[in-house]
C-alpha cells in the first residue's frame, strides 16, 4: 500500500488538531442532487461517477468533495481528505480531525493503512448523519493557488531558467531516462523523463521511483481509451515536476531549436519573464499538488543545478547518448545551509544541512532501450501523415448532429452543392429511414471555399475518427476529431474533453448513430457563421456534403496521442 510522503506528514502535523470527528463516504453521483457539479441532471455520465465527501460532524459542514469515475481506487478518498485538511471549503481554516468515521469497512481498512503516519484513528459507524443532512447542498472545493516556499523561490526560479536555456529536450526524448542519485531529504534516486522534443509541451518529470515511471508509460502506450482509466493512471504517478510555459516568442525559438531549424539560442529577454514556470508534485495518495514543501524546493534546486552542469559537461546530442553508460558526480551547495538561520539545527536535520551535497547523474541504458523499443512497437507506421491542426478556419462552428435521409437527399441533388458519395461502392448504404451522424463545419463564405478547395485537392474525405489524447502534465484527457483525406492527410477538426458533460454526451450520441448506420457518416461545410443562420445552416448556406466511413483510430494506424503539432 502507498504511504504518504514524509514531507506531507510533516506539513500536516504542523496544523492544529480539532476536537471534532469527521465523516467520510463515497456514494454514486446519481444519488446526489449535487449543486455546482459539472454533470447535468439525468445525464449518462452521472450514473458512472462517485462523489467523495468529507464532512465535519461538529460544525455540520462539508470540508472536502470530489467527483471521480466509479472505477477510481480508494486513493481518491485520501486525496480528498488532504484537500479537506489543507484547503477546506466552506471558509474554515486548515486543520486535522480528532478522528474519522466511515460506514464502509473496505474504506475503513484502506484509510487505517494510508493514514497510519498521521495519527488519525479511523472508526466504523452504520450511519453518517452529517453527510446525510448536507449531501444535497454541497459546494465545489476551490483548488489552492500555486505556491513556492519564500526562502527558496528566487533560487528555484533561477535554476529553472538555466534549464530552460539549456533545453535538454533538444537532444533527449521522454523515453531516454537519466538517474539522479540525491540521497538527501529522504529522496534516494530520481528518474528524469524530459518532455519537449515534439515542441508542444516542455517539462521535467522527476519520478521518485522507477516502478511509477514504468507503470505510467505502459498504461499510456497500451490504453485504447484516454478516459477514466488514464485519469486514474495520471494521478497514480509519483513524481516532482516542472512545467515550462514559454511566451510565443520564446516558444518559437525553442521549437525551432528542437526541430533543428536553427542554432540553439536562449529565449530573448529575461528568461524569468519570457517563460512561466509551474512546480508541483504527483503522488498516488496526495494527487496533484501545486505547493512544494521547503525540502522539496531545496531538493529541486540541487537537482536542477546538477542537471545544468551535466548538460554543460556532456554532449547530449551525441549518437545514442542515453544508450551508453555515462555518469558524473557534482558537489552542489546546500540551499538549506545558505538559508540557515541562527537557530540550532536539530540532530535529525544535521545530515540534511551539510554545506555541500554530492549528486550523481547517470544514463540508464537498459531502461531507455526498453522504453524506446516499447514506443516503436506501439507507434504509428513511419509513413503516416502528420496531424494538421490549421485546416478548420478559426472561429468556425463545429457541430456533431444527426440528419435524416430525407434531409440529406436535397444536399446530394442540388447543383450548387459539391457532393461526394461513399468511396467504397461495396458498402451497403443505409435505408430511407436511416439517420446519419453528420459533422457540420460552419464558417464564413471565403473560409468555407478555402476549406473545400483544400479537401478537393487531397482527393476528398475518406474517413472520420475520434482518437484519444492526453496532457501528461495537467492530466487532461480528450478525444481528437480527425478527418482523413484520400491522399492520407489527417486534419484535426476539434478536441472534446472527456470530463466535459456536453462533449461527452455529443460523442456518445455520435457513436450510437454510427453503430446504427453501419459506420456511414457525413460532413457538411456551410457558410453563414456570422449571420442569422449561425448554428443552424439551411440548404442555402451549405456548399458541400461528403459521405464517409467512421473508423477506429487503429484502422488509421493511430495510437493514443500526446498532442504535438508541426510548425508551419
Amino acid at each position: 500500500m502507498h504511504q504518504l510522503s514524509p514531507f506531507t506528514c510533516r506539513r500536516l502535523s504542523q496544523l492544529p488538531r480539532l476536537t471534532s470527528v469527521w465523516e467520510c463516504d463515497r456514494r454514486p453521483l446519481m444519488a446526489t442532487g449535487h449543486k455546482g457539479s459539472t454533470l447535468e441532471s439525468g445525464s449518462a455520465e452521472m450514473a458512472q461517477g462517485d462523489c467523495i465527501i468529507w464532512a465535519d460532524g461538529l460544525q455540520g459542514i462539508v470540508r472536502g468533495l470530489s467527483v471521480v469515475p466509479q472505477d477510481t481506487g480508494n486513493e481518491a478518498i485520501v486525496r480528498t481528505l488532504l484537500q479537506a485538511i489543507e484547503a477546506p471549503q466552506g471558509g474554515v481554516e486548515p486543520a486535522r480531525p480528532r478522528k474519522v468515521v466511515v460506514r464502509d469497512r473496505e474504506i475503513q481498512f484502506f484509510l487505517r493503512g494510508a493514514l497510519q503516519d498521521l495519527d488519525i484513528p479511523v472508526e466504523h459507524a452504520p450511519t453518517l448523519p452529517t453527510i446525510d443532512d448536507v449531501f444535497e447542498q454541497l459546494q465545489t472545493s476551490k483548488a489552492p493557488e500555486a505556491e513556492l516556499p519564500e526562502a527558496f523561490e528566487a533560487t528555484l526560479l533561477e535554476k529553472a531558467a538555466l534549464l530552460w536555456q539549456a533545453a535538454p529536450w533538444r537532444y533527449l526524448s521522454e523515453q531516454e531516462i537519466l538517474a539522479i542519485e540525491l540521497n538527501c531529504w529522504e529522496l534516494d534516486t530520481l528518474y528524469l523523463s524530459i518532455l519537449g522534443i515534439a515542441g508542444m509541451e516542455y517539462g521535467l518529470l522527476f519520478y521518485r521511483d522507477l516502478d511509477s515511471l514504468q507503470q505510467f508509460r505502459h498504461k499510456l502506450l497500451n490504453s485504447q481509451e484516454f478516459s477514466d482509466g488514464m485519469q486514474q493512471a495520471f494521478l497514480e504517478q509519483n513524481c516532482l515536476f516542472i512545467n515550462f510555459n514559454p511566451t510565443e516568442e520564446s516558444k518559437i525559438i525553442a521549437l525551432s531549436s528542437a526541430r533543428g531549424l536553427s542554432a540553439a539560442e536562449p529565449a530573448k529577454g529575461d528568461p524569468l519573464t519570457a517563460v512561466g514556470y509551474e512546480f508541483g508534485s504527483l503522488h498516488p495518495l496526495e494527487g496533484l499538488r501545486s505547493q512544494l514543501a521547503a525540502e522539496e524546493a531545496a531538493s529541486l534546486i540541487v537537482v536542477l543545478e546538477a542537471l545544468h552542469r551535466f548538460c554543460k559537461k556532456h554532449d547530449l546530442g551525441a549518437e545514442d547518448f542515453a544508450l551508453k553508460p555515462i555518469s558524473s558526480r557534482f558537489r552542489i551547495a546546500n540551499p538549506e545551509a545558505l538559508n540557515r538561520t541562527e537557530k540550532k539545527t536539530s540532530a535529525a536535520n544535521k545530515k540534511r544541512s551539510s554545506d555541500k551535497i554530492t549528486v550523481k547523474i547517470s544514463t540508464v541504458p537498459d531502461v531507455s532501450a526498453a522504453f524506446l523499443e516499447e514506443t516503436l512497437e506501439t507507434s504509428p507506421p513511419p509513413n503516416l501523415a502528420p496531424l494538421i491542426d490549421d485546416s478548420v478556419p478559426d472561429g468556425s462552428l463545429i457541430m456533431l448532429g444527426s440528419h435524416s435521409e430525407a434531409k440529406l437527399v436535397p444536399l446530394r441533388q442540388h447543383p450548387r452543392i459539391y457532393y461526394q458519395g461513399l468511396m467504397d461502392e461495396s458498402i451497403k448504404r443505409p435505408g430511407p429511414k436511416a439517420n446519419w451522424p453528420v459533422l457540420t463545419i460552419q464558417t464564413t463564405r471565403p473560409k468555407a471555399r478555402t476549406l473545400l478547395n483544400r479537401i478537393q485537392s487531397e482527393g476528398g474525405i475518406q474517413s472520420i475518427c475520434f482518437n484519444s489524447g492526453s496532457d501528461p502534465i495537467s492530466g487532461q484527457v480528450f478525444k481528437i476529431g480527425i478527418l482523413q483525406t484520400v491522399q492520407g492527410y489527417l486534419h484535426l477538426f476539434n478536441e472534446y474533453e472527456i470530463d466535459n458533460p456536453t462533449d461527452s454526451r455529443s460523442l456518445e450520441k455520435w457513436e450510437q448513430g454510427r453503430a446504427k448506420n453501419g459506420s456511414c457518416c457525413g460532413l457538411i461545410i456551410a457558410t453563414g457563421a456570422t449571420g442569422l443562420q449561425r448554428g443552424r445552416p439551411t440548404l442555402k448556406e451549405v456548399i458541400a456534403f461528403f459521405e464517409m466511413l467512421a473508423q477506429h483510430p487503429e484502422d488509421l494506424g493511430l495510437t493514443p496521442l500526446i498532442m504535438s503539432y508541426l510548425p508551419e
